[in-house]
């Protein structure tokens, strides 16, 4: 099998790259290890940023999210039982988020793909990547019980951070830099409408919480817990009473229960591979870089990433010039090194790590006042959450 773009990995970073490509009539294959019903059915990430919603729009797939999606002008801090509203388009001149999950934004582009694009094969599990150096890499995999050879122009790695992309470039050329965090999100999802209108993120003694939603009648909350929690510890009015507790305000507002219909747990780290391009293989979303979920970036990360590249093979083919799918890693690392950053600051201003001391209390707590208090403060946290540019 030959194809200009080899893509390996059916989540956001890949259907969205291909997606990209096929509007601008570059042919590519989609790989993917698992089947259509666990891609379309696996929970992620759900806030999308002002740049991720224009691309979505622009390749055609923002159709069903326009309708769905719920459109989000702010956020809420709370800490000391009080209670903080960003502005979003009055602190970035108009920029909003949007609340449409992953596994959403997955179905529409299978969809579009399965329709209109090329081949997206399911349950084709690529083993290797293999000539990166050279004018044709090779992807080989298994497909309905037999072997096969993806040969391409370029092979593209979305495939996770267990996918076999990034083990093809050469130990002397990878640098990896990561942090994991001694504490975890318990999640669940519960079929009440959300007890507010917008997130809620909450500073606790006890420890952070974040009211959240998929749709007006389902909420989606967290918890910090200590990592490694086992999801089943938690019994359901365990988690509504400590969720009442973390979230209190001084006012009348209150916390809605519902049943409780999933619970999981999220670890939290941090994690970036340089560079994001060996010859011609280049890494893409979460085979490249993870982000602690606090900030919301690791879908918009992805979405830039393949912005980027799309980008630059269009360059290439229109004018022969190289010269941006060279700059590529480069590119896009300048973003994800400010992800990394905004994610971390955002993780450490409203978890409570297990060793924290009284002066750290009173660090987040002043961090929060200046944010509060300060309209230069504010306007960089509305601006990082809102989306970084996407070029």
């Amino acid at each position: 099998m030959r194809t200009t773009v080899g893509i390996i990995g059916a989540g956001p970073a890949g259907l969205l790259l291909a997606r990209l490509l096929h509007r601008a009539g570059i042919e590519s294959v989609v790989l993917e290890s698992r089947d259509r019903a666990y891609v379309e059915r696996r929970q992620r990430a759900g806030i999308l940023e002002q740049g991720t919603v224009d691309v979505l729009r622009a390749a055609g797939a923002g159709e069903r999210m326009d309708r769905e999606g719920l459109r989000h002008d702010g956020i809420e801090l709370r800490f000391d039982r009080r209670r903080h509203r960003v502005d979003f388009p009055g602190l970035t001149g108009g920029r909003s988020v949007t609340v449409y999950a992953q596994t959403e934004v997955c179905k529409d582009l299978i969809a579009l793909q399965l329709e209109e694009g090329g081949p997206l094969l399911f349950e084709a599990e690529a083993l290797a990547v293999e000539g990166a150096e050279g004018d044709r890499p090779r992807i080989p995999f298994r497909y309905q019980g037999r072997e096969d050879v993806l040969e391409c122009e370029y092979a593209v790695g979305c495939d996770g951070f267990w996918g076999v992309a990034r083990k093809a470039f050469p130990d002397g050329v990878s640098r990896v830099f990561e942090r994991s965090y001694p504490y975890a999100w318990l999640g669940i999802l519960a079929d009440v409408a959300p007890s507010h209108d917008e997130l809620v993120y909450a500073r606790h003694e006890r420890g952070f919480a974040l009211l959240s939603m998929r749709s007006p009648a389902v909420s989606r909350l967290y918890l910090q817990v200590p990592a490694g929690t086992d999801a089943g510890q938690w019994g359901d009015e365990e988690i509504w009473d400590e969720l009442e507790r973390r979230l209190e305000t001084d006012d009348d507002w209150r916390l809605e229960r519902g049943p409780i219909t999933q619970k999981s747990v999220t670890p939290m780290r941090s994690f970036v591979h340089e560079p994001m391009r060996h010859g011609r293989l280049f890494l893409a979303g979460d085979a490249a870089h993870i982000v602690p979920p606090t900030g919301a970036k690791g879908l918009n990360l992805a979405a830039g990433d393949v912005v980027t590249l799309a980008r630059a093979l269009v360059h290439e083919r229109e004018t022969g010039s190289p010269e941006l799918l060279d700059a590529y890693s480069a590119t896009c690392l300048r973003r994800v090194w400010q992800a990394e950053r905004f994610s971390y600051d955002m993780t450490t201003l409203l978890h409570r790590a297990p060793d924290a001391t009284p002066f750290d209390a009173r660090l987040q707590l002043a961090r929060l006042e200046r944010i509060a208090s300060s309209r230069a403060a504010e306007t960089d946290l509305a601006e990082a959450y809102t989306g970084f540019p996407l070029a």
